[in-house]
């Protein structure tokens, strides 16, 4: 009974119910995806557990090297990694692939979170915080993966204005990403860019750049209220929507649980960030504050841009769905990162 006490239970049914979700989906069009999946969630949720129990601000001095390990990874990727559709993410490790740009959002997360807990967001340390963040950009948009890439920078974005920074200052920022972005789109790959058009004007190219996002909105408006069945989606089952398992997961949820179905995904998403906020608001620390304030940015982040992407609103980035997409390395890291989270909670109360 004194186990059942020490867990944080709103967090852990919310995962515990989109990790379900998920490996029933994927159950659906592969067996052998879904065990492996739930072999994922199992480890991962130990994870989560072991994480749980330990006081967040005892691993100050573990921050730095989780950092650097990353970075080595990252950079091991560039020169060791399996190339896969013209991408380097994944470093091989006998039966498993690693993939180190998942673990550089919770590397980055602490790392910010300790940052900004000793300093000021003036200036200097403002353009600190972006050099300290620029390698794990540079290195994830060289492989590249555009959609962890934004992440990345939608964390740094998001912990620098928790931080307290000025209006004036955000301002200024604001005003220096609306020049930078134009010019950026420029250094896209092409298959980058056709995603962007695709976007704008899917009809224009149905069999090229805009058939990931036509197939996405049938499958979705497919489903109708209730949904084909599990098993039951043509979109997925027959290949005519892509990676059904990862980028376009919410796709085949619509089609096959309806309307009804991505309603209680979105809510159980909803109910946990906004319990994350609550724990926020109190925290003991500005530590403690801070890391939370970065999960949530994260897992928003990933949320908001798949869905976007799935329905049609957002240009396609390769962005997975939190606890539901398939993926060891994406699944275990958003593990650890709600992991201190729950520590957070737990050690607020015995302050």
């Amino acid at each position: 009974m004194k186990l059942f006490s020490l867990i944080n239970w709103p967090v852990t049914i919310c995962v515990i119910l989109l990790l379900s979700v998920g490996i029933l989906v994927i159950y659906s069009s592969s067996k052998e995806l879904a065990i492996l999946q739930a072999i994922f969630a199992f480890f991962g949720l130990l994870i989560y557990l072991f994480t749980s129990q330990f006081d967040y601000r005892s691993i100050k001095n573990f921050i730095l090297p989780f950092y650097i390990s990353v970075i080595l990874l990252l950079l091991i990727v560039l020169f060791l990694g399996i190339e896969t559709r013209g991408v380097l993410r994944w470093i091989p490790l006998g039966i498993i692939n690693i993939q180190p740009s998942e673990f550089a959002k919770p590397a980055l997360i602490l790392f910010l979170a300790q940052f900004w807990t000793m300093n000021s967001p003036n200036t200097g340390n403002i353009l600190k915080s972006l050099l300290w963040t620029l390698p794990f950009i540079f290195l994830i948009f060289k492989q590249p993966d555009l959609g962890s890439t934004l992440t990345i920078m939608a964390i740094w974005a998001t912990m620098l204005f928790a931080s307290g920074i000025s209006f004036k200052k955000t301002l200024v920022i604001l005003l220096f990403l609306i020049v930078v972005t134009p010019p950026g789109i420029f250094s896209l790959k092409d298959y980058q860019k056709e995603r962007i058009t695709g976007f704008l004007d899917p009809q224009s190219d149905p069999l090229g750049r805009g058939y990931n996002l036509i197939q996405s909105q049938i499958a979705i408006g497919s489903g109708q209220l209730l949904g084909r069945g599990l098993g039951r989606g043509t979109q997925s089952r027959l290949q005519f929507l892509p990676e059904f398992r990862t980028d376009f997961i919410f796709a085949a949820i619509a089609e096959e649980l309806g309307f009804l179905g991505s309603t209680l995904i979105l809510s159980i998403y909803l109910f946990l960030l906004s319990f994350c906020m609550k724990i926020a608001a109190s925290a003991y620390d500005r530590f403690g504050y801070l890391i939370i304030l970065g999960v949530v940015a994260m897992l928003l982040f990933q949320t908001v841009v798949n869905i976007g992407m799935n329905v049609g609103v957002l240009p396609i980035t390769g962005i997975t769905l939190p606890l539901i997409s398939y993926g060891g390395s994406s699944l275990i890291a958003t593990l650890l990162a709600l992991g201190f989270v729950a520590s957070v909670a737990k050690y607020r109360k015995k302050m």
